[in-house]
């Protein structure tokens, strides 16, 4: 049985600022596929055997293109929470009655690591563009800092579905 999604957003990771960079390992080894495998020209004194070379290169192509799809999700469903990096990890419940207090918040993504998933000493933070979401603190005393690009809509309907103490 499949709870009614209350609230849905995905988020893309800013991937296309540095889309060039993470591209040149799999460039590279295309490159010396191409010297190596279609040339037949070796490189170096110690050379991979062609199958290495055709390995390396398609892993290295479904890591990038992976990494270019990944996206951040955020679904609210009944009295839960669900946050999710899809493509990369694993859904991360958090259940409204477990939550203090929720606050939107204008922030830095590089205070809290960057974008992703980060754990650091404010708490953990889910963040894919942008600098606006939500701090959820946890009855635990533990943050959660979620980035959103609507933030008042979350907020509202995270609040709608707390349940009184």
């Amino acid at each position: 049985m499949k709870r009614d999604i209350l609230f849905y957003e995905r988020q893309s990771l800013p991937l296309r600022r540095i889309a060039f960079t993470l591209a040149i390992p799999p460039c590279a080894m295309l490159a010396l596929l191409v010297w190596q495998v279609v040339l037949g020209r070796s490189w170096g004194s110690h050379p991979m055997s062609n199958g290495n070379v055709i390995g390396w290169t398609i892993f290295l192509w479904i890591i990038y293109l992976r990494l270019l799809t990944v996206r951040l999700v955020t679904e609210v469903r009944d009295g839960e929470l669900v946050v999710s990096l899809r493509g990369l990890w694993r859904a991360h419940h958090i259940r409204l009655n477990d939550v203090q207090s929720i606050d939107a918040i204008t922030f830095d993504p590089l205070d809290y690591g960057g974008y992703g998933i980060r754990t650091t000493r404010q708490g953990t933070a889910y963040i894919a563009s942008d600098n606006q979401g939500l701090k959820l603190k946890l009855k635990s005393g533990a943050e959660i800092v979620l980035g959103s690009q609507r933030p008042a809509e979350l907020t509202r309907v995270l609040r709608a579905q707390q349940k009184p103490a």
